[in-house]
């Protein structure tokens, strides 16, 4: 089976990670490799651009293909959501310059150019908005338009509006959400590969589901064991054995790292010891 991934951009590096994290790690390293075997035998990465990634998942080329939200609603590719990714968030943005004096949508002057790589998402944004605007499309940087004069504003995705400030640009209206995700072909449970794309899918949502959760392991005396175990939480119940040759306890628990320091100060309290805390991978459900 292939699996599309950005063959360069914002999404490439944090795609690539997150593959490893499923253990699909690529074989090669080569920039210039445009099919790339991996760990997983049977299983390819494919490198394209992750603006064509929604239109070659559509086809049944590849199998499965990781871009963003914003590639496609424009492509309006019919491909089917399978995943959605925890990076990648960003907003498509109407931004004008810091000059103008204007804070509402409705009081941006008529028949203005507008710059941007989202032609489809910008027409049917401005349609809506009741915007008399020429849609100026271009493929690389749009924040520099305004200031070369091909453009007085533009519509593109931000992270964090830094490099639309750099530019003199103040974003005036969100357009859309975006996030990155996983996509696949409409009919892939019919595929021949079904068995191994949805082997795949699952993995992808246990480490999805993994992040950011710890097991907690510790000891405790028969005499704590309630007053431990009442204190924790866990995503069903704690596990609970008795050591060997011992009136002792072993409990297990799953956690949020962002909750473990309380919830190692609780069991410590109750009568916990000899915790000892471990990453998670994956958890399927």
């Amino acid at each position: 089976m292939r699996i599309a991934i950005p063959n360069k951009g914002r999404l490439q590096g944090p795609a690539l990670q997150f593959l490893n994290s499923v253990g699909i790690k690529p074989l090669a390293n080569d920039d210039r490799a445009l099919m790339v075997p991996t760990s997983w035998e049977g299983v390819q990465l494919v490198t394209i651009r992750t603006e064509d990634i929604p239109n070659i998942v559509e086809t049944g080329a590849v199998d499965l293909g990781i871009t963003g939200l914003d590639y496609v609603m424009e492509s309006g590719a019919d491909v089917e959501e399978l995943v959605r990714l925890d990076f990648g968030k960003s907003k498509l943005v109407l931004a004008i310059p810091y000059s103008w004096n204007v804070d509402d949508v409705k009081d941006i002057p008529k028949d203005i150019k507008i710059a941007t790589k989202y032609y489809n998402i910008a027409k049917d944004y401005l349609e809506r908005k009741g915007i008399r605007a020429k849609i100026v499309r271009i493929s690389g940087a749009a924040e520099i338009m305004p200031s070369l004069g091909a453009a007085d504003a533009i519509i593109d995705v931000t992270s964090t509006g830094t490099t639309l400030r750099l530019h003199g640009l103040k974003p005036i209206d969100v357009v859309a959400e975006s996030y990155a995700l996983v996509i696949g072909n409409r009919e892939w449970m019919r595929s021949e590969e079904a068995d191994k794309i949805n082997l795949v899918l699952t993995m992808m949502k246990g480490a999805l589901n993994a992040r950011g959760k710890k097991m907690v392991f510790m000891n405790v005396d028969d005499k704590d064991l309630a007053t431990v175990v009442s204190s924790l939480p866990a995503m069903l119940a704690p596990a609970v054995s008795r050591l060997s040759n011992s009136d002792a306890w072993e409990v297990v628990t799953v956690t949020d790292e962002n909750d473990l320091p309380e919830v190692i100060a609780k069991a410590k309290t109750a009568g916990a010891r000899d915790i000892v805390v471990v990453n998670i991978e994956k958890v399927v459900k």
